[in-house]
């Protein structure tokens, strides 16, 4: 009796570890590959504009240096630095008393001399002195009155006005002080209307040319260093004559108006040139990947495999490159995705119009 239920127990352990066995060693775990739909689209072929940024100088319409004219003290300073002066108001003055004793003695000399032609001149006439005679006396006449003319100048010289309208800067020379002939006072500027210059590569310049053919006038824009864009537009207005053969550059001139005076003389800033682009195809730069600073894409074949494909950019704009080479308009991009896949993968993807996809770009849909 104890016999058969020991038998009964050992017949149900062996059952149980039978089905257990059976049943752990028939099951598999399945495999599921869980393939993601990837995005493509392809390079559009449109026209359109970039905008070039050039490092610029900004110059005064009229920048001058004011100097010391003749030798002497600065007896008078009728200006301060940074003040807006009027052409012709006075801003420094020489001390003249030297130039005016020269101006007073010319004069006096200029009157004895012309006594002494009338003089002549009566005798002349009644024949009894020569008509060289004569000719002497009227010489020495022209001679003292240049002497006068030269002295009233040098007069006036001691007293220096503004040129033109414009800004003073600061002064080289304090009140009092002694000046030479030629020594620099200051210098005033016209800033009216100012004058950027920036250099432009080859190329770009060619395009400008055309540019300039269609639409004649060629505005441009001032990115000042606080980089805020200058609120009044400038024209494109002189190119100089030859390129630099070092850079390949040339140097253009843009003029813009100031009427606030906020540009000063000697100011830097950015010039923003819009410059069309014919026939040329862009792509998202998220569609792009880099390795040691070269661009890829991945392009889908028709088998739907992807390959990795080198890039070259032409120019670059907000979140859009636009390609010069290594791919064309019929190839199929990956959009997204670029860091689940690796070069040679099948993928399952959806293609998405070019133009739709630009057009969800940040720089398109603001």
């Amino acid at each position: 009796m104890v016999f058969n239920d020991f038998m009964k127990r050992v017949f149900m352990l062996m059952s149980l570890g039978a089905l257990w066995c059976n049943t752990g060693c028939s099951s598999k775990p399945e495999e599921k590959e869980e393939q993601i739909k990837l995005l493509t689209t392809s390079p559009l072929a449109t026209d359109t504009t970039i905008t070039k940024e050039y490092v610029a100088q900004i110059h005064a319409y009229q920048h001058i240096e004011l100097r010391a004219l003749e030798k002497g003290y600065l007896q008078k300073i009728f200006v301060d630095e940074g003040q807006a002066v009027t052409k012709g108001q006075p801003m420094f003055q020489i001390t003249p008393l030297v130039y005016q004793a020269d101006l007073q003695k010319s004069q006096a000399e200029a009157n004895y001399v012309d006594i002494e032609y009338k003089n002549t001149k009566s005798l002349a006439d009644s024949n009894i002195v020569s008509k060289n005679e004569l000719a002497l006396s009227k010489a020495k006449l022209n001679k003292a009155r240049a002497d006068v003319s030269l002295a009233q100048t040098h007069l006036q010289f001691t007293s220096i006005k503004a040129p033109f309208s414009g800004i003073m800067d600061h002064f080289q020379g304090r009140l009092g002080s002694v000046v030479n002939e030629g020594d620099l006072l200051t210098t005033l500027s016209d800033n009216s209307k100012m004058w950027v210059y920036f250099n432009v590569p080859e190329a770009e310049y060619l395009a400008y040319e055309e540019q300039a053919k269609a639409d004649n006038v060629v505005n441009v824009k001032l990115l000042m260093a606080n980089n805020e864009v200058f609120k009044y537009p400038g024209v494109v207005k002189t190119i100089e004559a030859d390129f630099n053969n070092e850079t390949g550059n040339i140097a253009f001139r843009a003029t813009f108006p100031n009427p606030g005076g906020l540009l000063r003389n000697g100011e830097t800033g950015s010039i923003l040139m819009t410059v069309p682009l014919k026939h040329v195809l862009l792509i998202p730069q998220k569609a792009t990947f880099e390795i040691l600073e070269k661009k890829y894409v991945y392009v889908v074949d028709k088998n739907s495999v992807v390959h990795q494909k080198e890039v070259n950019i032409a120019s670059e704009m907000p979140d859009l490159y636009v390609i010069k080479s290594g791919i064309t308009s019929q190839d199929k991009i990956l959009l997204e995705g670029l860091r689940k896949v690796k070069d040679g993968d099948k993928i399952i993807y959806t293609y998405k119009d070019p133009e739709t996809v630009i057009s969800h770009l940040k720089v398109y849909s603001e």
